[in-house]
């Protein structure tokens, strides 16, 4: 393999700023595709979950080419609670194009990967995405940026950042805002012209570091890392230095580089290149491949730790087994296990005296990701109320922060605002933006679970919040739950549209008529703060007499249909999710009322 100047970028922002967007662009614009080929949008969300969600959930490598220079592009994902992915990644490139909206401006995100960038002493090149949009404001969002900088400590070299406007969903790029161009070429010539391809050290004595994995059937674990120094060879024999300080033998099975969106096996790589690896069984995030008897580590990539965890149980409902396929608790461990090969923001503990599994991760999201995964897998598995992992520091109890940024319609701010207090935020800022009013708050994260389905109520779905990780500070007291109780079926059956019609008084109901229900399944929210045990399999005795009126059509309102997001968010400690490859529903912990109350007393 000919040896070819190589610059490794990531392209990092915010939630929804155009980075696969433009990732298509690159490809587009570089030759990728053949011209009768049908190419989909955000072609790098390849998983069915990012095509959905419209969010980049793992990170990804593609590579082009551009007048002789080979730039490795990684795809990085812009929600908070997949942060470690974009930590780990900054430290395998040598430049990063840093994407904000032009409307929008630096967002929570964006300041957390560019604090990262920077940490690293990468100089990331500005794009400022987006500036055909109505209510953009390019050049306040530009001033915006040389202000997130200086708050970042970036050096004087970092200040002088390249910046470039565009339009990535028409694959444009322009230099300046009134400059006129019909493709990427500003973007591209910027790259070249600012970023130095990495030097040729080939001589020098091999070292690898993996800061992400894969997975295949066939070949076993897949490390995906950068070699920073040497070449390396398919077959080779290496040295592994491990996180714990000891070192391994192994050898190299199958070597691949990127090329476009495939990745090419090779006989040999050199330095600079992003390379994957297979035959080294138990490869992980930050570990330093070398030359037998020449090892020479580079530092570990630490690993941001969890903040938020649940527990996965054995389903064992009455309808456990008739729609999922994998069941029971080996079933569970074996997939937790798989799923601890490449998601390394993950933790995955046995719980004492059960047969449960403790899951931590960076967020709801985080875990829900993988709990949708599993349903569609077809795992059925019950779930725990999310729950906060403390922290002991200086002998005291610390709790996660999240900086959480909410804009909404001015007449909805003040319950927002009432609620956000409750929940023991603190304000740190309120600007009033025309009829709409933008807050940045700093929050619990105890106190953010289960408030975006009320957020989303209490401004009539016009209000978006935006929250991200921000650090760790003394536990807070206690915060507010859920006010009001639940309905409760105290039978197992099939709801009746006439048992529902007279339990729309009690409260807002969760099922509609039809739907199998057991004994301890929730089935509604009450309107008052107790649960209330109810039977929605009554129906009507049948008689020839037929009574003016009361005899019609029975008109209920419509059922409060829950997303696995949603019922995370909503149960409370006594409660689980039940979640099959078919339905997501809500329980009771123990079934039984009578052992309920008991256990109540």
């Amino acid at each position: 393999m000919d040896k070819r100047e190589i610059i490794n970028l990531a392209v990092i922002a915010h939630v929804d700023a155009g980075k696969s967007t433009l990732v298509d662009a690159f490809l587009n614009q570089s030759g990728v595709f053949r011209e009768n080929e049908d190419v989909v949008d955000c072609i790098m969300d390849s998983n069915d979950l990012e095509r959905e969600r419209g969010i980049t959930i793992y990170s990804k490598n593609c590579a082009i080419e551009h007048n002789g220079v080979k730039i490795n592009i990684v795809d990085t994902p812009g929600h908070a609670d997949f942060s470690s992915e974009v930590e780990r990644v900054i430290k395998a490139v040598d430049s990063a194009i840093l994407i904000v909206d032009a409307s929008e401006g630096p967002m929570p995100q964006t300041r957390f990967v560019l604090k990262k960038s920077l940490e690293k002493g990468i100089k990331p090149i500005v794009f400022i995405n987006k500036i055909d949009k109505n209510n953009q404001r390019a050049e306040e969002v530009h001033d915006e940026i040389i202000d997130l900088f200086i708050e970042l400590s970036a050096d004087d070299d970092q200040l002088e950042f390249p910046v470039i406007y565009g339009i990535a969903v028409e694959g444009k790029a322009f230099f300046e805002l009134d400059h006129e161009s019909e493709n990427l070429e500003p973007l591209f010539e910027t790259i070249i012209d600012t970023v130095d391809s990495y030097p040729d050290l080939d001589a020098e004595p091999l070292q690898m570091q993996v800061y992400d994995l894969a997975y295949d059937d066939y070949l076993g674990r897949i490390g995906i890392g950068r070699v920073y120094k040497g070449t390396l060879e398919d077959g080779q024999q290496v040295e592994v230095y491990k996180r714990d300080g000891s070192t391994k033998k192994g050898k190299i099975t199958k070597l691949s580089v990127y090329e476009g969106l495939k990745q090419n096996a090779v006989e040999e790589t050199h330095s600079g290149e992003i390379v994957s690896i297979a035959g080294i069984p138990d490869i992980s995030i930050g570990e330093t491949v070398c030359e037998v008897g020449k090892v020479d580590p580079l530092p570990m990539i630490e690993i941001a730790e969890p903040t938020l965890a649940m527990y996965f149980l054995v389903n064992d409902s009455p309808f456990a087994g008739l729609e999922g396929d994998y069941l029971t608790t080996r079933h569970l461990k074996a997939r937790l296990e798989r799923e601890l090969e490449v998601n390394v923001g993950l933790r995955v503990e046995k719980a004492e005296n059960t047969e449960a599994f403790k899951v931590s991760g960076r967020g709801e999201l985080h875990l829900s990701i993988l709990l949708e995964n599993m349903r569609r897998e077809g795992y059925e598995v019950s779930v725990s109320k999310p729950e906060v992992l403390m922290k002991e520091i200086d002998g005291k109890k610390h709790e996660p922060i999240e900086k959480v940024m909410v804009e909404l319609p001015e007449k909805y701010s003040g319950t927002v605002i009432n609620k956000l207090n409750q929940r023991k935020g603190i304000m740190h800022s309120m600007m009033p933006e025309g009829d709409y009013v933008h807050l940045e708050y700093l929050v619990p994260t105890r106190g953010l679970i289960g408030f975006r389905s009320e957020f989303i109520n209490d401004t009539s779905g016009e209000g978006t919040l935006i929250r991200s990780f921000e650090k760790y500070e003394p536990f807070k007291g206690e915060v507010p739950k859920r006010k009001n109780g639940v309905l409760v079926s105290n039978q197992q059956g099939t709801a009746m549209g006439y048992a529902l019609s007279n339990l729309e008084d009690r409260g807002e109901m969760f099922i509609e008529p039809g739907t199998k229900v057991y004994e301890g399944m929730i089935i509604g929210l009450h309107s008052r703060d107790n649960d209330l045990t109810v039977n929605a399999c009554k129906n009507k005795k049948l008689t020839n007499v037929r009574a003016s009126g009361s005899d019609d059509s029975i008109n209920l309102a419509p059922a409060k249909k829950f997303t696995l997001e949603q019922a995370l968010e909503f149960i409370e400690d006594d409660e689980l999710v039940e979640i099959t490859p078919e339905a997501i529903r809500l329980r009771k912990k123990i079934l039984k009322e009578k052992t309920r109350l008991r256990n109540n007393k």
